[in-house]
């Protein structure tokens, strides 16, 4: 099925507001008996280190992929490169792996994971923001 190039940015941002809600909803419950300063800081840190070094880059990197493709319509499933959907796999490979297994402890869960989601989050957040900027300027 094939969707106009802009439409892509709106699948990104609901696969990612979806990923990084569910992330996050997951930190979150974990986090009532870690909640303190320190932890939220912990969490704040690793937001930052992902929003920074990763997901805003990926945001930059395949709207200027998406906005630049010459065909006005494109397949649905080419919001994002191979690479990404790899990403995507092993992030959640490895997510589910360490809270079944036993190996991640409650307090990483929660710091890690609520920083990670409200990154994930902000991704797809940002995405739909481009996918707005794409109506407007069509």
């Amino acid at each position: 099925m094939k969707v106009k190039k802009r439409t892509l940015l709106l699948i990104a941002c609901l696969v990612w507001s979806c990923a990084g809600f569910n992330v996050l909803r997951i930190g979150v419950l974990a986090y009532p008996q870690y909640l303190s300063v320190f932890s939220l800081f912990l969490s704040v840190v690793v937001f930052a280190v992902f929003q920074i070094f990763i997901f805003g880059k990926l945001v930059k990197k395949h709207t200027a992929r998406i906005t630049n493709y010459e065909e006005e319509y494109q397949f649905f499933l080419k919001f994002f490169d191979v690479k990404a959907f790899i990403i995507m796999a092993v992030m959640i490979t490895g997510g589910i792996y360490l809270r079944v297994s036993g190996l991640a402890p409650d307090y990483f869960i929660a710091v890690f994971y609520s920083g990670l989601g409200a990154s994930l989050l902000l991704a797809g957040l940002l995405f739909g923001r481009n996918y707005c900027r794409a109506i407007v300027k069509p």
